[in-house]
């Protein structure tokens, strides 16, 4: 396990407050687009924490799968760890890991159901084989062997092999709405740039204006 005692180097190259737009969505599709021209491996790529019923964190990597000024699209099944999670406690929070660019960025927030209609055209556009595994997988359960696993695709695959496939009831899209965005990168000596961006909210109990700060190493 020689990688337990590698001090890499992550280098000078700053991040400045200068550098940022004032809104952090933005910020963050810039950034993605950058990820992406650099051809980091699913950019889109994050890891979500949540908080469940019994007060347990849990954590897994998920697609972000659309971003607006209202926040990060993801979908998944409701009846899912993730999803069972969220019901509970929709707290949440979703780190992107640029490693090669030495680049994160750190997002806390509220998870919410979209509408249904964005669920139905999100689920329109997934290749139909992934459709189908929405229909053929009870996420999260146990189940006694892969084989298992393959038969019940296999059973739905057949089911809908001549039709088109109906998003499942069970299955749609959550939206973060971010409260705390943190642009991190890396430098040398560990004294690595922090930038943090916080909602503020108004006296109506509404989203304000973002507030920028340098947050220490």
């Amino acid at each position: 396990m020689d990688s337990l005692n590698r001090h890499e180097d992550y280098g000078q190259a700053a991040l400045d407050e200068a550098h940022l737009v004032a809104d952090p969505i933005e910020q963050f599709k810039t950034w993605l687009i950058e990820a992406e021209a650099a051809q980091i491996y699913e950019p889109n790529a994050f890891v979500l924490a949540t908080i469940d019923a019994e007060n347990q964190s849990r954590a897994r990597t998920v697609l972000l799968k659309g971003v607006d000024h209202r926040g990060f699209f993801f979908a998944t099944n409701y009846l899912s760890r993730k999803g069972e999670a969220v019901a509970a406690n929709p707290s949440v929070s979703a780190v992107f890991g640029w490693y090669s660019m030495y680049r994160q960025v750190l997002i806390q927030g509220v998870a919410e159901k979209v509408q249904s209609t964005e669920s139905d055209e999100y689920f329109a556009s997934r290749p139909h084989e992934s459709q189908v595994a929405a229909w053929s997988s009870h996420q999260s359960q146990p189940i006694e062997n892969r084989a298992a696993l393959d038969a019940q695709f296999t059973e739905a695959l057949a089911k809908f092999s001549n039709t088109d496939v109906p998003r499942p009831d069970y299955w749609g899209g959550y939206r973060i709405i971010p409260t705390r965005i943190e642009f991190w990168k890396g430098r040398s000596n560990r004294m690595h740039d922090r930038i943090e961006y916080v909602r503020e909210v108004n006296a109506d109990g509404q989203p304000g204006e973002w507030k920028v700060q340098r947050l220490q190493p």
